[in-house]
């Protein structure tokens, strides 16, 4: 944490912190900081693998870790006191074909075992654009329900094959329907042409103006607000996390909605990546719309 960021000058942070990251990971690490069962699925190689073991390992998160030969990337993030946060993310080393397949063969040693997949993140340099579409068909086959957490070829490849869940941002969608989201009417119209295109929910987190939920049956917007911001990085994936609690338990998803809110607002409390454990999210009640007002105009 840097009181402020100055371009061009020595800048000295306040804080500092080591932790365990990649979207699919803290999912995991956010459900079982909340009593779930979740398996993290990541690949693992050089000194920063080794590392990422070792802090996984202090969370006692259940991980199937994928060995590759390059060492996997180090993200950096620089937040200042107001919540701004600034990313530095590395591109990655490159994956062979027996690197991805490895990955998908962990995935489905797995899922007679699930209730949900989540597939999150980008796409590693060398994997092919329908990865993502091939994990969400995995979990067909399995009967097991899928949830898509990503951006660009790797969104657009997960919602070819028709996941139950998808969870962009704004942003996200955006670049996926081809058109600018400005108004909360706009993300609704976005979400419900992908439901009626196959894909089960669209759960589209908005910042500070909360998340939208749409299915063939629901539209709700969920808000929470928080006066002290630490960092939002990882807070999509908390809301995610969130709603899989939820939905796991045969939640609706409204429901479902409400909780990820909970657990996003609370993530945007802690520093660096934390995830929320109960104590958390202890005072902090969503608001539920069913019929929100779909003039409104989202902020940036």
């Amino acid at each position: 944490m840097l009181d402020r960021l100055v371009r061009g000058e020595v800048n000295r942070a306040l804080e500092s912190r080591l932790e365990p990251g990649g979207k699919g990971v803290n999912v995991t690490r956010a459900l079982v900081a909340n009593g779930s069962t979740s398996i993290a699925v990541f690949p693992c190689g050089g000194n920063n693998g080794r590392l990422m073991e070792l802090l996984i390992a202090e969370e006692r998160v259940t991980a199937r870790v994928v060995p590759v030969g390059g060492p996997i990337r180090v993200n950096t993030a620089i937040v200042e006191p107001d919540g701004t946060t600034t990313k530095v993310n590395e591109p990655g080393s490159r994956f062979s074909e027996a690197e991805t397949a490895a990955v998908l063969d962990q995935t489905a040693s797995l899922l007679p075992h699930a209730t949900w997949l989540a597939v999150c993140g980008s796409l590693a340099p060398g994997m092919p654009a329908h990865f993502p579409a091939h994990a969400v068909r995995l979990a067909r086959d399995a009967g097991v329900r899928c949830a898509v957490d990503a951006s660009g070829a790797a969104l657009e490849s997960g919602v070819s094959a028709g996941p139950d869940l998808i969870k962009p941002n704004r942003t996200e969608l955006a670049e996926l329907v081809g058109r600018p989201l400005d108004r909360l009417a706009d993300v609704r119209a976005a979400a419900a042409d992908l439901v009626r295109g196959g894909v089960g929910a669209v759960v589209v987190s908005l910042g500070r103006d909360g998340a939208l939920a749409v299915d063939a049956d629901t539209v709700a917007l969920a808000t929470a607000t928080t006066s002290r911001p630490k960092s939002t990085v990882g807070a999509g994936d908390s809301l995610l996390a969130g709603m899989l609690f939820t939905l796991e338990r045969s939640g609706t998803l409204a429901d479902a909605l409400a909780t990820g809110v909970t657990w996003g607002t609370a993530a945007v409390q802690l520093p660096g990546t934390q995830v929320p454990r109960p104590g958390d999210l202890a005072g902090i009640t969503p608001r539920t719309t069913y019929a929100p007002d779909e003039d409104l105009a989202l902020a940036d």
